[in-house]
């Protein structure tokens, strides 16, 4: 997954700068209670707001979030970048969920699927539909 990952960041990189920041998993046993559950998903969701600035645009990946088809997102894509954000930030939360904070941060919830997907598998479709996403703005060809 990590050649693939860094396939789609070089891919990206003609286009624009993109910069992959990760931040700790808490510990979270199976054995945990909901109480506990909710404690390690605020701490996650206090690390990766840390992360965002304040005048960034966040896309939550939220499987409560918007599904989009590849075009529809080039299109948000393109409006982003003709407006005045410095970044986008495509954020990817804990396996426990979302704190309500980060949640309530996000700008757009994306939902990439119904199903679930391991983070590094989840990181690959996001950077292979950022590139995606320069090629049909650009009307550039790419496989189908």
């Amino acid at each position: 997954m990590k050649d693939g990952i860094d396939d789609y960041t070089k891919r990206i990189s003609p286009y624009d700068r993109i910069e992959i920041i990760e931040t700790a998993d808490e510990k979270a046993p199976e054995s945990n209670s909901a109480a506990e559950n909710e404690q390690v998903k605020q701490i996650e969701g206090e690390r990766l707001l840390k992360q965002i600035r304040d005048d960034d645009y966040v896309i939550l990946l939220d499987l409560a979030g918007k599904e989009f088809t590849s075009e529809a997102l080039a299109e948000k894509m393109e409006t982003l970048y003709n407006t005045s954000h410095n970044r986008i930030d495509f954020v990817i939360g804990g396996s426990l969920g979302l704190s309500p904070q980060l949640i309530q941060r996000a700008d757009l919830r994306w939902k990439l699927s119904s199903g679930t997907f391991p983070h590094q598998l989840c990181r690959i479709i996001v950077l292979e539909q950022i590139y995606r996403s320069f090629r049909i703005r650009r009307n550039e060809p790419y496989h189908k």
